[in-house]
């Protein structure tokens, strides 16, 4: 951890979504054939991975990655340096599920110290329903289990807020309503901290946004149709593209995609199932008081029998 720069940002507390879990395979002589010189005994192939949600970058806040893996393996403790644009991960066979200790090493920006991560690496179909177990079985039976995760960094110190909230960038700026330039030509718009998605303040800050506003010259003309060359603020917005991220934001895709199972989509099914099961609960709820009622009334009788047989 570097030595802290500068002040930190009071108030103010910015968050970054990402994705952390593992996938792994069986081996199948078709589908996924044993590479050379793996053991006779291993029956899987299997990835452990920390990665930005959409596969956008993520590198421009964390630097590497730990990862500790089971003592059997060989090097079972290795660090992954973090390359732009590609997600921290790491790729071995095995047979067996065990628990995966991956530590986060933030840029010396931050001067943020390291946080710990724990991963059970599944092998085998899982899930609370045979239903769910039996998907995974049909999906050629690789198994994944990603975790949803967000990295909330409380008031930063000024050298990373810039960090943070310097982006929020398209891929490209052809999305741009004058359709000029590439991502950092003269049609790329300039974030600022006030609207920078991902970045909220207890003082009155901005909430997290789906699309950002910005502006463009115009010129103005005269009621006699003459250019008075008073220029004026046109606003127009960048929009995320088929419910995709801008990269360095907070945001999160609007639908599933194939590879991409978390979403705002992901996110109402999930409420959905949670407005579902307070539904079951407060109906057994309902039904257990009214048989404690019955207990309760049944008891009374029973006492006022034995007091009148006394």
């Amino acid at each position: 951890m570097a030595p802290p720069t500068g002040k930190r940002v009071k108030g103010v507390q910015i968050f970054r979504p990402f994705v952390y879990g593992s996938t792994a395979k069986p081996f199948d002589e078709k589908t996924n054939p044993k590479p050379p010189g793996v053991p006779d005994d291993h029956t899987h192939s299997w990835t452990v991975f920390i990665k930005g949600i959409d596969d956008v970058d993520i590198t421009y806040w964390l630097r590497r990655v730990q990862f500790k893996l089971h003592e059997s393996i060989p090097n079972h403790v290795r660090m992954v340096e973090g390359i732009k644009g590609q997600p921290f991960q790491i790729h071995e066979t095995g047979w067996g599920e065990f628990e995966i200790t991956m530590k986060l090493y933030y840029v010396p920006e931050s001067s943020e110290k390291p946080q710990t991560l724990y991963h059970h690496l599944r092998l085998h179909p899982f899930g609370r329903t045979e239903e769910e177990k039996e998907a995974m079985r049909l999906n050629g039976g690789e198994v994944i289990s990603w975790v949803y995760e967000e990295q909330i960094f409380n008031e930063p110190y000024e050298p990373f807020y810039e960090i943070l909230t310097s982006g929020a960038l398209p891929p490209s700026a052809s999305t741009l309503k004058d359709g000029s330039g590439g991502g950092g030509g003269s049609g790329a718009a300039t974030p600022t901290s006030a609207n920078t998605p991902g970045a909220s303040s207890s003082k009155g800050g901005n909430k997290k946004g789906h699309e950002r506003s910005h502006s463009r010259a115009s010129v103005s003309t005269n009621k006699d149709g003459k250019n008075n060359n008073e220029p004026k603020e046109e606003p127009f917005v960048i929009q995320r593209s088929e419910g995709g991220v801008l990269e360095r934001s907070a945001m999160i895709p609007l639908v599933n995609r194939p590879g991409q199972p978390f979403s705002r989509e992901t996110e109402q099914l999930e409420i959905q199932k949670l407005k579902e099961a307070k539904l079951k609960v407060d109906e057994m709820k309902k039904q257990m008081m009214e048989d404690l009622e019955k207990k309760q009334k049944r008891l009374e009788a029973l006492r006022a029998e034995n007091a009148q047989a006394a």
